[in-house]
């Protein structure tokens, strides 16, 4: 049987099986929220099947059902972790029942989720593996991210292979994002998300601005227009409006101590310009 074996801090517990190292390494994402007894309940049970996992919570205040935020957080930040990392991925969503749940293995990491679409938007490939999960009939639990998903995902983490859980599939469910239109002339982009903050993220990737930058453009949001990128939130003064390209490489745009969506009138999926002077 193949392990997942690769660097690991010496301070983080770590184990051997069939001589090889793992890391007990779970990340943990939901619209479960943080006032019932969802998320200790789903942690107790991976934790009474393997004592020494580490369960990293990125987030479980994912707005019940929007399952396009869970998956831009989750692809936002999974690369950081070591790879052979294992994320579980719970969303309260009513097509769970039918559309079961999933595991799938992209870029070394491993998810497990339901197959409504959610895992789907995490990369523009294809996974490498598709497992469809048949641990137990889903409409016999009537809390299957314990039931089902808890408990493959601590065995995973243990050393266990996906295909274990579940038929290997060709496909899965598939959600298509809202994508970005660039000519020579302009990108339009639209904002993908609002964080907290009020500061708006946008679908358009600073590759292609370097790429068609001729290096004189305006950027039109609202009734604002720049003409120039900043590097960070502190360039402007306090009310003024800012863009730069954050850390995931997309623009993102608000107003400097302000809430940006309120001010500026956007929300999700409003669109973004950025146009190009080609004649200079």
């Amino acid at each position: 049987m193949n392990k997942f074996l690769f660097l690991f801090n010496p301070s983080t517990k770590i184990g051997k099986i069939n001589g090889l190292a793992y890391m007990a390494l779970i990340t943990f994402t939901s619209d479960f929220g943080d006032s019932d007894y969802y998320v200790p309940a789903v942690k107790a049970k991976m934790l009474s099947i393997n004592q020494d996992l580490k369960i990293v919570d990125i987030t479980h205040k994912v707005e019940n059902y929007d399952v396009a935020h869970a998956a831009f957080i989750l692809k936002s930040v999974y690369h950081e972790f070591p790879k052979g990392t294992v994320h579980l991925l719970a969303m309260n969503s009513a097509s769970s029942a039918s559309d079961g749940y999933i595991g799938i293995k992209l870029k070394d990491h491993i998810f497990l989720g339901p197959n409504n679409g959610v895992l789907s938007l995490l990369s523009e490939f294809d996974p490498e593996l598709i497992v469809q999960i048949n641990d137990i009939p889903i409409n016999q639990s009537s809390f299957p991210t314990k039931d089902i998903l808890a408990p493959i995902a601590a065995k995973l983490s243990l050393g266990g292979e996906l295909k274990e859980f579940g038929k290997p599939v060709t496909q899965m469910k598939k959600m298509i994002p809202r994508n970005f239109k660039a000519t020579k002339k302009q990108i339009l982009g639209h904002v993908i998300r609002v964080d907290n903050y009020g500061n708006l993220l946008t679908n358009i990737p600073k590759e292609v601005f370097d790429t068609l930058n001729p290096g004189k453009y305006n950027i039109e949001f609202g009734r604002e227009s720049l003409t120039k990128l900043n590097t960070n939130y502190d360039q402007v003064e306090s009310g003024d409006c800012f863009a730069f390209f954050n850390s995931l490489g997309l623009l993102e745009i608000g107003i400097n101590y302000g809430h940006g969506s309120d001010l500026l009138g956007l929300k999700l999926d409003s669109p973004v310009f950025i146009n190009f002077e080609n004649d200079i």
